[in-house]
């Protein structure tokens, strides 16, 4: 159930207006850790007994009752050239392209299996990212090859929005200019940051020149949207380095731009490892790179989306924002609320109806299921009628900063205020600090309540409240 047409049309206006406002020491007192919330149940909610057979089964009738959803395709490609040494993705570090092939031969085995599962005429595409990894490890034949699979399996929408995430350092512009003679049509573009010091610290050395030039490339040759990525909380990173880059980035002007906290978890991500952390910014400096760049970005014109997440104000991310039609799902906010999401290759993490699903982690077990002929799903969830209702609140919330009371009643055929009485008891603290305002009819997160959204809305975790272990999740900031 969606609530956002309800919620354009009766949010308060003030709630509408994605202004943030940045207050270092109620950040401070709760920069903690806690979920990213791109689902609910998170996915270290998910079961084992929930396999390839309950999947098939979600797959086959995910239309049953004659309302025809799209869908969007996720497709992970694992393989890296190089290892950057703060990152947290599934990846394969090679240089032995051979890999690649025997994988796309794999993934081919996957788009098959995947389409033979759904009912007829249950295949249209509306929206596609390919991630990583680095898509781009592999040649443009190889790639030309993936998508010609995935359009002999799926409608794929002509004014669909196809998208794939590149590393510059493995690229140029010829090559640009295939992935969109390909049919993609947005691109997402790894900076981090340029300066050389930080660079080396996190093993990876990448040209801002060529970064410009890629960038320019996009443009030229008619990406609808070029996407940039940064990182703040990095090894040697400085107030007055990081904001060379930031200016360097507003002056190439992506129409979005991904914010991301640096998240040192050396106990899980074995690359990081390789960090030294005496070489890490002081918390304190942390947050006033945090300050630093949403100030910049602001006043370059950039709307503050939500969750590390910034737009130019024409951009679709913004426009659906204004218009209550943001979603949020494994690949960040979307403007697709209305798409199951089907996930490929190894990892990969999708939704189809009220269930999650994720594929095998590991190459082996992936290809091993593949190889007698099975989806390869390794765990997934069933959402009960709780966990659906709390995921409304918390993506409502994390995606419009507002939510209607009444709408959820409506929709879940509940009393808001008696299902989550405790809820709203723990959230007057909140509300006290101004972080956000409780009325008869609305929950609204304020500007100074923006960043700590994930605070809010770990309110609404009913797991949460049974489990309060959060060292497997990333500071909130």
């Amino acid at each position: 159930m969606f609530l956002h047409a309800n919620l354009a049309k009766k949010a308060p206006m003030s709630s509408l207006v994605s202004a943030v406002e940045v207050d270092l020491d109620l950040i401070r007192r709760f920069d903690q850790s806690g979920p990213r919330y791109t689902s609910y149940p998170t996915a270290d909610r998910f079961i084992e007994a929930f396999g390839a057979e309950a999947y098939e089964s979600w797959l086959s009738r995910r239309n049953v009752g004659g309302v025809q959803r799209p869908l969007s395709l996720y497709v992970h490609l694992p393989f890296c050239n190089t290892i950057c040494y703060y990152c947290g993705c599934n990846k394969v570090v090679t240089r032995d392209k051979s890999k690649g092939d025997v994988y796309l031969k794999h993934l081919a085995a996957e788009i098959s299996l995947q389409s033979s599962a759904l009912s007829d005429h249950d295949s249209r595409v509306e929206q596609m990212h390919w991630g990583g990894g680095t898509p781009n490890f592999f040649r443009i034949e190889q790639l030309a090859g993936l998508f010609h699979d995935l359009r002999n399996n799926f409608d794929m929408d002509p004014n669909g929005e196809y998208s794939i995430e590149i590393d510059p350092r493995y690229a140029d512009a010829a090559y640009i200019m295939q992935l969109r003679d390909l049919g993609f049509n947005r691109i997402s573009m790894g900076v981090q940051d340029f300066d050389s010091e930080v660079q080396r610290a996190v093993h990876r050395i990448q040209s801002e020149s060529l970064t410009m030039e890629l960038i320019a490339a996009a443009r030229s040759c008619g990406f609808q949207s070029v996407n940039s990525d940064l990182i703040y909380g990095l090894p040697k990173q400085t107030l007055v380095s990081f904001d060379r880059t930031l200016a360097r980035v507003i002056d190439a002007s992506p129409d979005r731009i991904a914010l991301y906290n640096y998240a040192h978890l050396p106990h899980l991500f074995k690359p990081q490892r390789r960090i030294n952390e005496a070489d890490l910014p002081a918390p304190d400096t942390r947050l006033k790179l945090l300050g630093l760049a949403i100030k910049r970005l602001t006043d370059a014109g950039y709307v503050y989306i939500g969750m590390d997440h910034f737009a130019k104000a024409d951009d679709s991310l913004a426009v659906a924002q204004r218009q209550g039609r943001l979603h949020r799902n494994f690949q960040g906010y979307s403007t697709h609320a209305d798409c199951d999401l089907l996930a490929l290759g190894v990892s990969a993490i999708g939704g189809i109806g009220p269930t999650y699903s994720q594929n095998f982690r590991g190459l082996d077990e992936y290809y091993e299921c593949l190889g007698r002929n099975i989806l390869p799903i390794m765990r997934g969830i069933e959402l009960t009628a709780d966990d659906l209702l709390r995921r409304a609140v918390i993506h409502t919330l994390m995606c419009h900063f507002a939510l209607s009371k009444e709408s959820l009643a409506i929709s879940y055929l509940i009393d808001f205020d008696s299902y989550f009485a405790t809820e709203l008891t723990e959230l007057r603290e909140f509300e006290q600090l101004g972080l956000v305002n409780l009325d008869e009819e609305w929950i609204t997160v304020t500007p100074k309540g923006r960043l700590l959204v994930r605070n809010i809305c770990m309110v609404f975790d009913r797991y949460l409240h049974h489990d309060r272990e959060r060292r497997r999740y990333s500071k909130v900031i």
